[in-house]
C-alpha cells in the first residue's frame, strides 16, 4: 500500500485525515455537502499510515451520525470492481469498520451493507467479524450458506476452511453454524474446526529453533541462518545465549561481537547488553562505525535497550553525533535521563522536526522524553507536532507531552481533544480541559452517555463530572 496524500493541517480535509478533534469541530460549521465529501474521502481511502493500530473508525462513525449522512458512497467504494483486483484488507478495512460502528449506533443501512458484503465482497472475512459483534442470531445463521460457498468441496477447499476457522477474529458465527443441523453447514464446520486444532497441534509438536543443550556457537549458527533466510532472530538468539551460556564463555562472546559473521554480532551484541557487559558499549560503537548496515543496526538497538547508568553516561558523549548512534542517545536521555539532559533531548526535538519534518521517527520518545523532563521552551516545537504530524499516535503523545509542559493546554489544545480518534487523547482530554469553555462540559456528558465510548475514558470524564466532582 502507497503512503496516502495527506492535505495540509489548515484544511478541512487534513484535520479529517489526522483524525483531529479539531476535523469535527470545523466540520460541523462547514456546509454540509463540503462536510460530507470530505468524510467520505477519508473513509474511502484510508489516510493512516499504519491502519492496525491508528483508529479513526469510531471518529468517522460518529461524524457520519452528527453530519446525518448517508452510506451510499461507502456502498460504491464497496461494490467497485477494484473490489476483485486489490483484495488488500487496507483497501475496504476502514469502511467496513465504519459501517460497524454505525450499526451499533443503531444504522440498519449500515448493517445491511455488511450483510451483504460478508456474502460478496472479497474482504468478506472482516465484514463478517463486525456482524459477530452487532448482529443477531438469525441474521449471522443467514450468511451461513453464502460463506461456505466460498470453499469448494475439495481438499484444497476444506484446509481452505479450516484456516478460516481457524483465523477467525470474532468466533461466534463459526460457533453458531456449528450448531446448523443441516449437514453442509453445521457438519461442515465442525469437521473444519477440529482439523483446525489438529493444525495447530501439530505445529506445537514440530516446535523450531533452540533445543535443550545446544552450545553457544550452536546459537550463533542459528542466528546466522536465520539472518540468511529473512528471518530477525538477534533478540531471541541473545535469550538462548542467556540461557546457554556461562562466564567461560564470555571470551568467545565477546569475539563475536566485535568479528563474527552478521547474525552472530547481531545476537552477541544484544546478549552482551542485557547483561550490562563492560565491553558492550565500545563494542556498539565499532559496530556503528564498520562496514555492515545490518550489524550497525543490531548495535543501535541493543543500546536502546541498555538501563544501566554506564548507557546514560555514554549517551551524554554520543548524543551530539550525527548519525544514527547519535539520535538513539538522544532518545536515551529522553526516557532515561536526567533534568541535567533536558538541553540535549530539545536540541535533538528540534532537529529532528527541522530535519525530517513532524513524522519523524525519532520523535515519539523525544516528545516523550520533554514531557517526562518537564521542558516547558519545548512547547512550541511539541504544538508544531501536536498540529503537524499525521500520526494520530504522535499527536496524542505530543499531547500529553503539552499537559506537562504548556499552562495553556488545558483552555487550548486540550478542549479539541475530547473530539480526537485516539481513545487514550480524549482520556487525558476528559482530565484537563478546561470546563469555562461551555463546548467542555456538554461534550464530557456526551461521552458519558456514549456507549461506544471506551470505559478508560468514560472513567476519567466521571472523575470530572461525577458526584464527588467541581460542578461542571
Amino acid at each position: 500500500m502507497f503512503d496516502p496524500f495527506i492535505a495540509p493541517s489548515g484544511t478541512l480535509l487534513g484535520l479529517l485525515q489526522r483524525g483531529r478533534g479539531d476535523g469535527t469541530l470545523h466540520a460541523l460549521a462547514a456546509p454540509r455537502p463540503e462536510a460530507l465529501a470530505a468524510l467520505n474521502h477519508c473513509v474511502l481511502s484510508d489516510p493512516r499510515h499504519d491502519w492496525q493500530v491508528e483508529n479513526r473508525s469510531l471518529y468517522y462513525a460518529r461524524l457520519y451520525l452528527d453530519l446525518d449522512g448517508g452510506t451510499e458512497e461507502i456502498a460504491r467504494h464497496l461494490w467497485d470492481p477494484e473490489d476483485h483486483l486489490e483484495t488488500d484488507d487496507s483497501r475496504t478495512g476502514l469502511a467496513l469498520a465504519v459501517l460497524g460502528h454505525l450499526a451499533s449506533y443503531g444504522r440498519d443501512d449500515a448493517l445491511v451493507l455488511l450483510r451483504r458484503y460478508a456474502a460478496t465482497g472479497s474482504n468478506w472475512a472482516w465484514a463478517l467479524d463486525e456482524l459477530a459483534l452487532r448482529d443477531d442470531d438469525a441474521g449471522l445463521r443467514s450468511l451461513a450458506e453464502p460463506v461456505l460457498a466460498r470453499f469448494p468441496a475439495t481438499a484444497e477447499g476444506a484446509a481452505e476452511l479450516a484456516a478460516a476457522v481457524r483465523d477467525a477474529f470474532e468466533p461466534r458465527p463459526w460457533r453458531l453454524w456449528a450448531d446448523d443441523p443441516r449437514e453442509a453447514v453445521g457438519a461442515r464446520v465442525r469437521a473444519a474446526s477440529e482439523q483446525g486444532s489438529f493444525d495447530r497441534w501439530q505445529r506445537q509438536m514440530r516446535p523450531g529453533g533452540p533445543r535443550p543443550g545446544w552450545s553457544v556457537q550452536a546459537v550463533f549458527d542459528w542466528a546466522q541462518a536465520g539472518l540468511e533466510r529473512g528471518s530477525v532472530l538477534h533478540v531471541p538468539a541473545a535469550r538462548c545465549l542467556s540461557a546457554v551460556a556461562g562466564t567461560e564463555d564470555r571470551p568467545l562472546i565477546v569475539e563475536a561481537a566485535d568479528s563474527g559473521s552478521e547474525g552472530a554480532r547481531c545476537a552477541a551484541l544484544h546478549y552482551l547488553a542485557e547483561v550490562q557487559d563492560p565491553a558492550v558499549l565500545d563494542l556498539i560503537e565499532r559496530a556503528v562505525a564498520g562496514p555492515s548496515p545490518t550489524v550497525a543496526e543490531a548495535a543501535v538497538a541493543a543500546f536502546e535497550r541498555m538501563c544501566g547508568e554506564a548507557a546514560v553516561d555514554r549517551a551524554r558523549r554520543w548524543a551530539h553525533r550525527p548519525d544514527t548512534l547519535g539520535a538513539s542517545a538522544a532518545g536515551v536521555l529522553a526516557c532515561r535521563g536526567a533534568a541535567q539532559d533536558a538541553p540535549l533531548v530539545l536540541a535533538a526535538l528540534r532537529e529532528a522536526v527541522r530535519g525530517e519534518g513532524p513524522d519523524a521517527p525519532p520523535l515519539w520518545t523525544l516528545v516523550d522524553g520533554a514531557g517526562r523532563l518537564g521542558i516547558a521552551c519545548a512547547a512550541p516545537v511539541l504544538r508544531h507536532v501536536y498540529r503537524e504530524t499525521s500520526s494520530s499516535h504522535l499527536r496524542g503523545r505530543a499531547a500529553r507531552a503539552l499537559a506537562a509542559t504548556d499552562p495553556s493546554f488545558a483552555s487550548g489544545f486540550a478542549v479539541e481533544c475530547l473530539w480526537d480518534c485516539e481513545e487514550t487523547t480524549r482520556e487525558l482530554a476528559a482530565h484537563h480541559a478546561e470546563t469555562g469553555d461551555i463546548r467542555v462540559a456538554e461534550r464530557l456528558r456526551r461521552l458519558a452517555a456514549d456507549p461506544a465510548e471506551e470505559a478508560e475514558v468514560q472513567s476519567a470524564v466521571r472523575s470530572r463530572i461525577g458526584p464527588d466532582a467541581p460542578a461542571v
